[in-house]
């Protein structure tokens, strides 16, 4: 895939995070596609999209600054910064994540995290 239309899809990706979106999310993925976060996998675009949805559930106010995206042919990692804010607390959460994304057919298939919340 050309380095651009991945930005693009991990750019849409982060913005559905953001906006809670969980339609949007989950159509960027194969109708197989798997995302991984430790301890938990989703298979197929409805598991994935009730994901997304559960999480923007909890209000929690999200911000994501993608620090950069290295692509090589049908797969690219992604390093990012996650900062989450309990609305009702105040208390933030912070995640330095990388992930790991294959691609086919201009869909994500696969999406992998590796998050540090300890640095």
């Amino acid at each position: 895939m050309q380095p651009e239309t991945v930005q693009s899809i991990i750019a849409t990706a982060r913005d559905a995070w953001i906006e809670g979106n969980a339609e949007q999310f989950a159509e960027l993925f194969t109708e197989d596609g798997e995302f991984v976060v430790p301890g938990q996998v989703w298979r197929g675009k409805s598991a994935i999209r009730d994901a997304l949805a559960d999480f923007a559930r909890s209000g929690s106010e999200v911000d994501i600054a993608i620090q950069r995206i290295m692509v090589d042919g049908n797969q690219a990692v992604v390093e990012w910064h996650w900062r989450e804010t309990n609305p009702q607390t105040g208390k933030q959460t912070t995640a330095e994540d990388a992930i790991v994304v294959d691609f086919r057919d201009g869909q994500i298939s696969r999406w992998r995290e590796y998050i540090d919340n300890k640095s």
